[in-house]
């Protein structure tokens, strides 16, 4: 977890952006992937998985697609993925710790570090270095294996 406190809420919601990832139409070539974004009070202000409305969207990316860039609700909310936010694309020019720094998002809690299989990630080295507070939940990463497992073996 990195010093970082887990919550509750944040186990409940973590689990729903893995529960997320389980729509996502597979591929060969990126990880399934969900992302919940969380207003302070426990409401959702947004929701996303991969390839949810583009055969190159990322979980985050849909999600912060769907949110108002003035929303006051984002200055205390989370963003919760079942993966690291990425920090390169092969895809896409944004990746989405690039494009969660785009807004007051202050904090980020994802279960799983991203692999290498397809592009070294730092998202989280990125989002902290940025200022915002990071929470790894690694207890949380088999769950997000066992939805990606057609990559892995």
């Amino acid at each position: 977890m990195n010093g970082a406190v887990l919550t509750a809420a944040d186990r409940r919601w973590l689990r729903a952006a893995i529960d997320l990832s389980r729509r996502c139409p597979p591929s060969a070539t990126a990880f399934s992937v969900g992302a919940v974004v969380v207003a302070a009070d426990g409401a959702v202000l947004a929701e996303g998985y991969s390839r949810r409305d583009d055969p190159h969207d990322h979980a985050e990316e849909a999600a912060l697609r769907d949110l108002a860039p003035d929303d006051p609700r984002l200055a205390a909310a989370t963003v919760y993925s079942s993966l690291e936010p990425c920090s390169a694309r092969a895809s896409r020019p944004r990746p989405c710790s690039c494009l969660i720094l785009d807004t007051v998002l202050p904090r980020v809690v994802f279960a799983w570090r991203e692999p290498s299989l397809f592009v070294d990630c730092d998202g989280a080295e990125r989002l902290r270095a940025a200022g915002r507070t990071v929470v790894e939940a690694p207890e949380f990463a088999h769950l997000v294996r066992e939805v990606n497992a057609h990559l892995l073996s």
